[in-house]
Parts: C-alpha cells; structure tokens; sequence
C-alpha cells in the first residue's frame, strides 16, 4: 500500500525543468523581469533567476538555436519559465489577455511551456525588430507592416525558425512563442532555485 502511494506521488509529479544555458551555452540571457527593464518598471524575479523550460521546450528551442547560427544569430532569451504568482503581479499591471494571460487560468510560461526571445548577432550586437519587448501596442504584431525592412526580416527569420522546430507563435507579440499542446502541462509556482524558496 505505502509503494503504491510513492509510485501514485512519483507519477503525479511535474517533469523537472532543464535550464536552458546547459543545451545552448552561447544564448543571450536577458531575464528582464529579473531586472526593472521591462513593463512593470519593478524587479519580480530574483536577480539569479535561471532561463528554465520543460525538457521538451529546452529540446525544440536547440533545434531553432542551431538552426539560427548557421545563419549568423543567437537566441537572447528574455523570458522562460515565471512561477504563477508572478502571473498574477504582472495581470495586476496589464489585465489584457494575449498580452498578459489571467492568472486563475495561467500562462504557458507558468508551465515552462512558452518562451520569450530576439536575437542578436554572433558578435552579441543588437538585431532590429518593429519593436522593443514588453511593447504593447501593434508594432509588436506579427501583421505589423511598419518598421525597417531589416526588423520585419528578423523577425520573419525568428517566426519561421521557431514555427519549424514546432512552436507556435503569438500574433500579438513577435517574441513569444508556445508549445502548441502546452496547456496538457501543470502550472507550476516552484522557485527558480531551492534558494529562492522561503
């Protein structure tokens, strides 16, 4: 009876979450909301908050990292896995869903299931897009007409990579991309770190 309660807790247990610099050394760690840059102009994750993702995610987003340096470009992550009570601060701020999802249904990010990414070049220089991240607003939009030809290039490349490897796009925001079955996955409030728990 007491093994078949342990196996039952095992398998209700969520996958653990891989940290992406460990499949893909060379990306740009750019965690802006372990930082004030970003829309909420406040720090809400730990400063050594870690870019972590479900193994499957991790996997998929090699695949389009690999597939964007041999083309001259490196993933700069600005957002991977977010505990859900940082959902809720962030809905606090911006209760408008498909920029911010509601947090009583909770966002793939909570899951480990979505991402937040640009890119930048081998060399580590800026890459142009029709906006900046966190930008609320059309210029964010994958339909988004306006802008350089080279930031709607760029952001065309991210789209067809990602779209390749098996995400799914956002059509409100050129940077955030999901596993399309990401919803089948618990959402999780875990610390980025046992540290960070307490």
């Amino acid at each position: 009876m007491v093994w078949s309660l342990l196996s039952l807790s095992l398998a209700a247990a969520p996958e653990p979450l891989v940290e992406v610099r460990t499949l893909i050394p060379d990306a740009v760690i750019d965690l802006r909301y372990a930082t004030s840059d970003n829309f909420m102009k406040k720090q809400v994750y730990p400063a050594d908050a870690r870019c972590l993702l479900l193994p499957r995610s991790a996997k998929q987003l090699k695949a389009a990292a690999d597939l964007l340096r041999a083309q001259g470009y490196r993933l700069r992550l600005y957002d991977c896995y977010r505990p859900r009570h940082v959902q809720y601060a962030l809905w606090e701020v911006m209760p408008v869903p498909g920029y911010v999802a509601d947090p009583k249904k909770g966002s793939n990010h909570n899951r480990g299931g979505a991402v937040d990414l640009g890119l930048v070049t081998l060399d580590g220089e800026e890459v142009e897009f029709p906006s900046g991240y966190d930008f609320f607003g059309k210029a964010a939009h994958h339909t988004f007409k306006g802008g350089s030809d080279a930031a709607r290039a760029h952001r065309e490349l991210l789209r067809s990579t990602m779209e390749s490897v098996g995400f799914k796009k956002n059509n409100m925001e050129w940077w955030h991309y999901d596993l399309p079955d990401a919803a089948r996955y618990p959402l999780r409030d875990e610390p980025f770190s046992p540290t960070d728990a307490g």
